[in-house]
């Protein structure tokens, strides 16, 4: 099957930070999806959470060649512990991963024992054991790092690294409370000409050897605006400590930037650097030039990339807006600090950072998104935006990135239809269930929303989830949702059922919130509620169809969706069987079809005529386009319900047999007024009398409902009103012969027929 590349977007997406060092002790439970900012980084293309894995869950995940996890430190460290284990649903592990501690981030060595086999990590896959190894003085990082990926992954979960002890003499300053690692930086601010005294705190945090400052220098674009106040040389006893003092007095307003070097005996922090980041007033210098040249060297349907060359003078960072529909016009207001999914007026913020490109996210098929992008300087409420003829551009995402012929093979007039859409579509890649977090969610779901968090929507209720960091199903009570549920699977049964295809398969799991909706959904069928629901959920609901028959409907806008999904699970999967033990619980027409019976507690199936009336009135819409897209550049496959909705309509989803009879089109508009642009469906249809019309209408309307026999007697008249948008109209005409009818609907507009069937 065709396979869309996905290396290079990966290697964007990566989540690579700075290093910045942490103060010794840290530790992290890995709790709120969130790793500490400050000297903890990742790296590689499978880092991600297991949700329902730890001590407690959630922990940290690797479940990729090349994926690690690196902390940086600023003193001497003591003992290193952890818990980890050798996931994998067969018990059994390979692979190469290690820990590993460097000096200097470029020479690593292991740390104790490589994880190698199960037996590395103890006797039994996805059991958590804790670890403790003793880290040399030296040591500054530590990397957890999945060398090599064969069998199964890594969870890693409670990482401690203790404050050691040191048998000579180190160095370490603070202002105030505040470590100020060596080579990090100290901002402050001061009127023009008015003197500030900065109060640093000198450390020998050794118990043996005396720490002696030989010397400062200053040096910088603006060294001249600051003067050493203690005098040097001087000296620390072990476990001491003594003031230095730096004077700041800012000869201008703006950016006063000067490096200070502290000449010392401490052989790991000589010399001792601090970066001075005075201001002059109250904001930095406004950069002098905007960047130039906005290129999108990646333009898909669910991903764009976007860069631009560096403002010169090089700004300490770039704010970057987006608008769909029209030019940004909106401007940040210098000394506030946007983050990403704030919204200035109309636009949104997509980007803040120092790096000349940017990836958004919360991206649709076929839309045009305009962008500006302001360069800054300054930190906090200090940063300084240049707002005059900001760099601006445009790019519209593809449409379907479906290859050109992949469809070339696929005739309706066929009757071996269901055989080549199944075909077409298996076999694919397999993507773990589990890693449906780090890749749907975390690169096609998540939305950017104010201050730095992110939001995810339930698809069948439409509930947005708001949350930190990666995705976390369990904290954000959230669920993968097989739309064609999984205890319907015919498969269900084999022992390797969670590795198999059928599980995994991307074009059919949704995000859905687990309580109030996945729960509740359980086994049902999906179907219209006629009359009052039982259970509501905004908008998912939970009730009686017209036949009595209890099912799950989801909101407007997820119905063809689901539908899609669902029926795309059928063809996907057609003839494939499990001689074992198989699913005897359910009752199918043909194999893969839609249920007949589910189970004793739910005695009746799925309703695929109600499945192909949500196909036609909730068309595919762009973001259903760019998910095709996306999962089909991890699988290598589509659905072609989505490429082709009217694919549907020549299948028998129950006997999963071609369907010459091509019944959803039969049942739709046989004579149309060139007026009436309403749209009207009948589910289910065939029926036995009990049945819904959806009236899709522009506007509130009266409609004239009448119901014509074969011999031309009206048999049924009606007035009732409609809304605009999707009205559900319920009807119980059990006393009407068996037969076909014709249903006639006149509003002002005009009028249309559509054919009803009563077994």
């Amino acid at each position: 099957m065709k396979k869309i590349t996905t290396a290079i977007l990966f290697v964007i997406l990566t989540n690579v930070t700075v290093f910045a060092q942490a103060t010794l002790p840290l530790t992290w439970a890995f709790t709120g999806s969130t790793i500490p900012a400050t000297g903890w980084t990742t790296a590689g293309t499978g880092w991600g959470y297991y949700t329902g894995s730890g001590n407690p869950a959630p922990a940290g995940k690797f479940n990729a060649s090349g994926t690690s996890l690196t902390i940086n430190f600023n003193s001497t460290p003591g003992t290193l512990t952890y818990d980890i284990t050798g996931n994998n649903l067969s018990n059994t592990w390979t692979g190469d991963f290690e820990v590993q501690e460097s000096s200097n981030n470029i020479t690593y060595t292991l740390v104790g024992t490589a994880y190698t086999t199960l037996a590395n990590f103890g006797t039994t896959a996805g059991t958590y054991y804790p670890k403790t190894a003793a880290l040399l003085n030296s040591t500054r990082y530590v990397r957890f790092n999945f060398v090599t990926h064969s069998i199964g992954n890594v969870g890693l979960d409670n990482i401690n690294i203790g404050t050691g002890v040191s048998t000579v003499q180190e160095m370490s300053v603070k202002h105030m409370a505040t470590v100020i690692v060596n080579g990090g930086t100290y901002t402050t601010s001061s009127a023009v000409g008015t003197p500030l005294p900065i109060n640093f705190t000198v450390y020998n945090l050794g118990t043996v050897g005396t720490l002696n400052l030989n010397s400062a220098a200053l040096s910088g674009t603006a060294m001249g605006d600051y003067s050493i106040t203690t005098s040097l040389p001087f000296s620390v006893a072990p476990s001491s400590n003594s003031p230095l003092v730096i004077t700041f007095t800012p000869s201008v307003s703006g950016t006063r930037n000067a490096v200070l070097s502290i000449a010392n005996n401490d052989a790991t922090a000589n010399p001792y650097l601090i970066n001075l980041n005075g201001i002059g007033g109250t904001l930095a210098t406004m950069p002098t030039a905007q960047p130039t040249t906005l290129t999108f060297p990646v333009i898909k349907s669910y991903r764009i990339i976007a860069s631009f060359t560096a403002a010169a003078g090089t700004p300490d960072g770039y704010l970057v807006l987006r608008k769909t529909g029209s030019a940004v016009t909106d401007m940040p207001v210098s000394s506030t600090v946007y983050q990403r999914g704030d919204m200035i007026g109309s636009s949104k913020v997509v980007y803040s950072s120092g790096a000349t490109g940017f990836m958004p996210n919360d991206l649709k098929a076929n839309t045009q998104y305009f962008f500006a992008v302001f360069p800054y300087n300054g930190v906090g409420t200090y940063r300084n935006y240049l707002t005059s003829s900001p760099l601006a551009g445009s790019v519209t995402t593809s449409g379907s990135m479906m290859s050109g012929g992949f469809y070339s093979s696929i005739n309706t007039s066929s009757p071996s239809l269901v055989t080549d859409l199944h075909t077409l579509t298996n076999p694919h890649t397999i993507q773990l269930y589990g890693s449906y977090g780090l890749l749907m969610m975390n690169y096609l779901y998540q939305r950017d929303t104010t201050g730095n968090m992110h939001v995810a929507t339930c698809a069948y209720s439409g509930e947005n989830i708001v949350y930190s960091g990666l995705f976390d199903w369990v904290s954000n009570n959230m669920s993968r949702e097989h739309t064609y549920c999984q205890s319907w699977q015919p498969t269900v049964n084999d022992p390797n059922f969670m590795n198999r295809p059928e599980y995994n398969d991307y074009h059919m799991i949704t995000p859905t919130d687990q309580t109030n909706v996945n729960a509740v959904r359980s086994n049902y069928p999906l179907g219209i509620v006629a009359g009052a629901a039982t259970y509501t959920y905004l908008g998912g609901k939970l009730g009686l169809n017209a036949a009595g028959k209890t099912v799950w409907e989801p909101r407007d806008s997820d119905k063809g969706d689901a539908a899609r999904c669902m029926m795309y699970q059928c063809i996907c999967y057609t003839g494939v069987a499990y001689a074992g033990n198989p699913n005897t619980n359910v009752v199918y027409h043909g194999s893969w079809g839609l249920p007949a019976y589910i189970s004793a507690a739910i005695p009746y199936g799925e309703d695929q005529n109600v499945l192909k009336l949500w196909n036609t009135m909730d068309p595919p819409d762009n973001f259903e386009i760019s998910r095709n897209d996306f999962v089909d550049s991890l699988q290598g496959n589509r659905n072609p319900f989505i490429d082709h909705p009217e694919y549907i309509c020549y299948i028998n989803f129950d006997s999963m047999t071609y369907d010459y009879n091509n019944p959803c089109m039969v049942t739709g508009i046989v004579e149309h007024n060139n007026n009436n642009t309403d749209l009207i469906s009948i589910a289910p249809n065939p029926n036995t009398g009990n049945f819904v019309i959806y009236y899709s209408s522009a506007k509130n309307e009266k409609v004239t409902m009448k119901l014509i026999d074969m011999l031309g007697r009206i048999v049924y008249t009606e007035e009732t009103k409609v809304n605009s948008g999707n009205t559900p109209v319920e009807m119980n005409l059990q006393n009407l012969s068996k037969g076909i009818y014709s249903f006639e609907f006149i509003t002002e507009s005009g009028k249309q027929t559509q054919k009803l069937v009563i077994q």
